[in-house]
């Protein structure tokens, strides 16, 4: 379990999430069809049945902003429902056409959606790689933070990112929690620098 800072209570009964008499935030549950009940969940298409015998064992986080460095907007939403519209911004034009998709997306506001069931491909990862295990997107979620290479993540953020985090171990076998740089060097530099890795308590 994680222990918020007390401002941060405020970010637990935003998300639904209830603190034990200890003062700890409990972990965010997942159910059995792979979906969180306190996430808005917005659907993606962009998804598909995962290989047989491949146990969920890696979580992945990443970060994002449509427009870049831009927060608070639906960029990210319409980008993983196939909705971008190429003329609202110079950079969606480039991008309009990928057909991406990740589990969870956590806003700066510490709000989180989920677009794809953890049961489920979601298609995050890319050309990736993990102690020898290609095709990451078939053992692993993905989790996006709103934010960017070049500016700090909130701290309600990390307070249900790391909620999550216990959650998901509690769920799926997981054992390794990696940056979308870890899993492909050199295309991939995301959470990048600003991510602060000590924050992440499990």
């Amino acid at each position: 379990m994680v222990k918020p800072d007390s401002k941060l209570r405020l970010v637990a009964n935003f998300i639904g999430v209830s603190i034990s008499d200890g003062g700890f935030m409990q972990a965010i549950k997942v159910n059995a069809n792979g979906w969180v009940d306190i996430a808005r969940h917005i659907p993606s298409p962009n998804q598909d049945t995962r290989p047989d015998g491949q146990p969920i064992s890696l979580i992945v986080i990443h970060n994002i902003s449509l427009p870049p460095q831009q927060y608070g907007g639906n960029g990210v939403i319409q980008l993983f429902t196939n909705q971008l519209d190429p003329e609202a911004h110079p950079y969606y034009a480039e991008i309009y056409q990928l057909r991406v998709s990740s589990h969870f997306f956590i806003r700066r506001d510490g709000s989180l959606i989920q677009f794809v069931s953890c049961n489920q491909r979601a298609w995050h990862a890319g050309v990736s790689v993990w102690q020898g295990r290609e095709r990451c997107n078939d053992f692993s979620i993905g989790i996006e933070l709103e934010g960017s290479d070049f500016d700090t993540f909130e701290a309600s953020q990390y307070v249900v990112l790391n909620s999550l985090l216990v959650g998901l171990k509690q769920a799926y076998p997981i054992s390794d929690v990696v940056g979308h740089s870890d899993i492909a060097p050199g295309r991939k530099t995301d959470p990048g620098n600003f991510f602060d890795w000590s924050q992440v308590t499990i």
